[in-house]
């Protein structure tokens, strides 16, 4: 869900932003910055700050000045400029929703976040995606226009198939800034992800940034990811490695008002088809169809979810008779799958079973591999303990189902 807004910058222009919120339960705030001379709505930008909400983190994405919808000159588009505008975001975000815990950096908006982080309290985690370690390290992508600008006139600098243009006092803003002091006394969490290949920001500078802050810290290869994140794929591993590393540095989840109750899931439509974002239990997760069918397959299938369950139940209802009953087992897998067969071949050996009115009969198969030193009858007993586990019984006893319509909260 976004929800595009604006915000006052540093000399009062208006920067364009979009916030992605969860569909359920907040888990914390982020703020991303994006690479030079990209915007908000770049691929890397939206595919991650989407993927990041997925796994419950808001996060705010936007325009610094002068670039996209964002208001003012390029020019002033330099790192002190980006500096004042992460603080202007950060300031935004706080009085939208909740001061940010992570902050998550593409590129030349790596060095920023690093750059910034100190002077936010809020943030307790700092990842970057294909940062460079020396913020004048952009300015090695266009020579001449850099020296031009240098001799005190205006240069017009090609990038991406955009003209822009930069003056003296750009160049010298992306200088004279000591990123390896600000990452040794960062004081934060750190994840540095890069991708070994990258043509435009070098794995030289992955390095440089891990041996200049200290720990807590962790690096994380993007494998064949380019510097632009323009995967989809890539984007959302990046994200997703994101999530999972950052929770234990985010702030303690405390009950919110309106929260499910135990044994309660909400599921929430998005603007794509298939796409739903569900909330059990504490956890956000996302169910989704195959490409094949018109979905993203950004996650599993409703049926998926329906033998997961299953699947899950039968292995922990094995696993626990088994620990009580002292049965050598080492472990469970199981395996099912979903199918709808004509009830002539399905009735025969399957007591009580009814079709539909076509003649169709709903069949799931389960294959579950027990390991360990079992004998005969123990092995019997736990096949015998896996039909009478919980989700077991409520899908063979035929469940009543009610549905009203509620009025939205």
């Amino acid at each position: 869900m976004t929800e595009n807004f604006t915000f006052p910058a540093r000399d009062g222009q208006m920067l364009s932003a979009s916030l992605e919120r969860p569909a359920g339960r907040i888990r914390a705030t982020a703020l991303f910055a994006h690479c030079f001379t990209c915007s908000k709505d770049s691929l890397a930008a939206r595919y991650v700050s989407r993927a990041l909400a997925e796994a419950g983190l808001a996060t705010l994405r936007f325009d610094f000045t002068g670039l996209g919808s964002s208001e003012g000159a390029f020019a002033d588009s330099h790192f002190a400029g980006n500096i004042a505008d992460l603080k202007a975001a950060c300031d935004a975000l706080s009085e939208r929703l909740a001061p940010p815990s992570l902050l998550v950096g593409h590129s030349l908006g790596g060095a920023a976040v690093i750059a910034v982080a100190k002077n936010l309290p809020s943030v307790t985690a700092v990842a970057t995606i294909g940062a460079p370690f020396a913020v004048d390290h952009v300015l090695s992508h266009f020579p001449d226009g850099t020296a031009k600008a240098r001799r005190g006139e205006a240069a017009e600098i090609e990038i991406g198939g955009r003209t822009l243009v930069i003056d003296a006092d750009f160049v010298a803003q992306m200088q004279g800034h000591d990123q390896a002091d600000r990452l040794a006394d960062l004081n934060r969490a750190l994840l540095v992800l890069h991708a070994p290949r990258d043509q435009i920001v070098g794995i030289d500078n992955a390095s440089q940034i891990f041996a200049a802050a200290k720990h807590p810290k962790s690096f994380v290869s993007l494998n064949d990811a380019n510097h632009l994140l323009t995967r989809k794929s890539d984007a959302h591993y990046a994200a997703a490695v994101i999530a999972a590393w950052a929770e234990p540095y985010l702030p303690a989840v405390a009950p919110l008002p309106g929260d499910l109750a135990e044994g309660h899931v909400r599921v929430t439509g998005t603007d794509e088809t298939f796409l739903q974002h569900i909330e059990a239990s504490g956890h956000l997760f996302v169910s989704d169809e195959p490409k094949s069918v018109g979905g993203g397959n950004a996650g599993p299938t409703p049926y998926d979810l329906l033998l997961a369950g299953l699947g899950s139940c039968t292995s922990m209802t094995i696993r626990m008779v088994a620990t009580r009953e002292n049965i050598p087992l080492e472990n469970v897998s199981v395996t099912l799958s979903h199918d709808r067969r004509h009830c002539d071949d399905c009735f025969t050996g399957i007591e009580g079973a009814k079709g539909d009115k076509k003649g169709r009969l709903d069949v799931i198969e389960r294959h579950i591999v027990l390991t360990g030193e079992l004998d005969d009858a123990q092995r019997a007993r736990l096949l015998r303990v896996a039909n009478l586990c919980p989700v077991h019984r409520t899908l063979e006893n035929t469940p009543v189902i009610k549905t009203d319509l509620a009025d939205p909260a």
